[in-house]
């Protein structure tokens, strides 16, 4: 998330009643989830396993629960509890509305037809020559581009399934992101797509998607990707260029798929893969698995 205007470190540090470490006027533009943080934005960490990847980040100022030697040109925010603090900057500065106010700030653009039924949050722009089918909910700040089709049912920028267990209970990472779907886009019936958490979820140039697919939060999907029926992608992945996934493939948190890749019905990715096309529970490589099953075949 960006903030409207650049903030100082020492008033972010008041805004959660931190100890900081680094100079009062520490300019600060935003906020951002690990895989996606860039320099200039705060990133939290609360548990010393992941120290070292915070503050090796290209974060510059890293909210965390330690004082420790902070690295040079960076700052430090110290929280009890960054993971609650990260929420409160959040929503300090993007108000979460939930569809429980209009705004009528939404931009449609030039021969778009959106049906009667459905739902649109606020700060919601619409390109051109684009048709939205009934009972699609649209989630505040989402951006749609031209000649853009979104059938049924479908729904853009929910919540995404980023939580902690506190106290015996789940506690939500509050998603002040958005969901982009860039021009000549095809989404079908029933598909969830959930807006990033404090970035955006983005569906690429020219893509295609089928019915019931499941695409979490900050995940980026290439141009003209083709992706089938039932498909889930987990949040903070990297799709390629060009990459088709057929029925019912699942993909884990935070891996990559390159460009030109195939990956074939039920498939699971638990790993990055380079360009190749895959099958089975692990991704194996088709060509190998299928030389596998010829020789165990041979040995009946």
């Amino acid at each position: 998330m960006t903030f409207h205007q650049p903030q100082q470190l020492k008033t972010i540090a008041d805004l959660i009643g931190a100890k900081f470490i680094g100079s009062e006027d520490f300019e600060v533009l935003g906020t951002n989830e690990i895989h996606r943080v860039k320099s200039g934005e705060i990133v939290f960490v609360n548990h010393p396993k992941y120290y070292d990847k915070a503050l090796n980040s290209a974060a510059t100022i890293i909210l965390i629960d330690k004082e420790v030697d902070c690295p040079e040109g960076k700052a430090l925010l110290i929280s009890d509890d960054p993971f609650r603090d990260f929420n409160k900057i959040n929503t300090h500065f993007t108000r979460i509305y939930n569809f429980t106010e209009t705004l009528h700030d939404v931009e449609i653009g030039e021969g778009t037809k959106i049906h009667p039924s459905a739902v649109l949050g606020n700060n919601i722009t619409i390109g051109k020559n684009t048709l939205i089918f009934p009972n699609v909910v649209i989630g505040d700040r989402t951006v749609i581009g031209d000649n853009v089709v979104i059938q049924s049912n479908t729904v853009l920028g929910g919540d995404a399934f980023y939580y902690r267990k506190l106290n015996g209970n789940f506690d939500r990472l509050i998603s002040v992101g958005n969901v982009i779907i860039e021009n000549n886009v095809e989404i079908g019936n029933g598909c969830t797509i959930d807006r990033g958490v404090t970035d955006s979820t983005i569906i690429g140039e020219g893509s295609v998607l089928d019915n019931q697919i499941q695409i979490g939060h900050d995940t980026v999907i290439g141009k003209r990707c083709l992706i089938a029926s039932q498909v889930g992608i987990a949040g903070c992945c990297i799709i390629g260029d060009e990459v088709t996934l057929w029925g019912q493939a699942g993909i884990a948190s935070g891996n990559t798929i390159e460009s030109g890749s195939v990956i074939l019905g039920k498939t699971g990715v638990n790993r990055d893969l380079k360009k190749g096309t895959y099958i089975g529970m692990f991704a194996e490589d088709f060509k190998t698995y299928l030389k596998k099953e010829v020789k165990l075949r041979n040995m009946e």
